[in-house]
């Protein structure tokens, strides 16, 4: 099989642009060159890569072939800076990396800060129970996860865990648990919840409640938000440790021993990339700094 690499690279940009006409402008081409390459390509592997929809859809074999298009886009970007210096702003590579939200809110941007001159960074946010999901789909090259087990193809790192505690404002403790997090209180209190695949919330309500209480729920999908929420009054939420911090004075912990811990994982490509790994090293530096090093029997 004979792949081109500017074919590659049109595979790659109409994905993460998401249209042919949004690929051409990156790549400074004309949307029927866009076209014309993406056929090449589908021709060059007898398999139908992408749905020409709105934005586009990968096909099972265009996410196998998009695999290959990253690691080449990165690996061409290494071998450009080694023998080039500095790479030119054509060729800084964009590197796809999962996240969740919490994470994103509050240590990882910092870590890849320092690198954001030598590597444009996609970062998609989602859950940190689901971000493996998009390592198997070959849309990101590293993830933040909750998975330890490796992804077929990935190496995975621990980077330690992030601690939420039941949290509410004092009012909001005061007209709702005034004996505490009861079972009946718990029940009746209304909850903030990030999004419907967030189970932070539902995880201590079980564990201290039991599975049938069903209260009062507000969605807030935002990092920031989901925890202005809670210190407005809207309801209680778990709330990690990295972001109680900045706001001490006006939540307290509902219930000190309710802790739930969450233990993160770095999984990335099993790519011999020095820009792949310089990320990993920077985000292993900072989980080293910014998470609890939980023991092994509290995961």
């Amino acid at each position: 099989m004979d792949l081109d690499l500017a074919q590659l690279q049109a595979l790659d940009a109409t994905v993460r642009e998401g249209t042919l006409e949004a690929a051409a402008r990156a790549l400074h081409v004309t949307p029927s060159a866009i076209s014309q390459r993406l056929r090449a390509l589908e021709v060059a592997t007898g398999r139908i890569l992408v749905v020409r929809t709105k934005p586009v859809q990968v096909t099972e074999s265009g996410q196998a072939v998009l695999r290959l298009a990253r690691q080449v886009d990165l690996l061409t970007a290494d071998i450009a800076r080694e023998l080039g210096g500095e790479a030119s702003p054509e060729r800084v590579p964009t590197l796809p990396i999962a996240v969740n939200a919490d994470s994103m809110a509050t240590w990882v941007l910092p870590a890849l800060a320092p690198l954001a001159g030598d590597v444009c960074f996609d970062l998609y946010r989602e859950d940190q129970e689901h971000t493996s999901t998009l390592l198997r789909a070959g849309t990101v090259m590293a993830a933040v996860t909750a998975q330890a087990e490796p992804v077929p193809g990935c190496s995975s790192t621990r980077l330690g865990g992030m601690r939420y505690r039941p949290m509410a404002t004092p009012g909001f403790a005061r007209q709702w648990f005034p004996a505490g997090p009861t079972t009946e209180a718990l029940a009746r209190a209304p909850v903030v919840v990030f999004d419907r695949r967030d189970d932070l919330q539902h995880r201590y309500l079980h564990a201290r409640a039991g599975s049938d209480v069903a209260p009062p729920v507000h969605y807030v999908p935002a990092a920031a938000d989901f925890v202005a929420a809670v210190t407005l009054g809207l309801g209680w939420g778990m709330v990690p440790d990295l972001q109680a911090r900045a706001v001490t004075a006006e939540l307290v912990a509902l219930d000190p021993a309710g802790a739930v811990d969450v233990v993160l994982h770095w999984q990335q490509w099993r790519l011999r990339s020095a820009t792949l790994d310089r990320v990993r090293d920077a985000v292993l530096a900072a989980a080293g700094r910014e998470l609890d090093q939980l023991g092994e029997s509290r995961r």
